[in-house]
């Protein structure tokens, strides 16, 4: 990655995410450096701690995604 092209469009998506959870606007134009370093900035802000972490807990909900039970999660248990 040479830091001065443009960000990728995943990226932007990503930075997209973040900004609204952090209630920030994401500026025009940035580099993929500048990018990278803003997406690690509202990582740090919101708690996320990589790009795929969809297993973070709700607001509130300090329990890990493995202490959650089947019926919360709506799945059916096989018995």
């Amino acid at each position: 990655m040479t830091g001065d092209e443009p960000m990728t469009g995943p990226q932007a998506s990503y930075l997209s995410t973040l900004a609204r959870e952090a209630g920030e606007e994401v500026p025009e134009g940035l580099t993929k450096a500048q990018a990278s370093e803003l997406i690690d900035r509202l990582q740090s802000q919101t708690g996320r701690t990589d790009r795929g972490d969809e297993a973070a807990p709700a607001a509130g909900d300090e329990r890990a995604p493995d202490e959650v039970g089947p019926t919360e999660l709506g799945d059916a248990v096989d018995e």
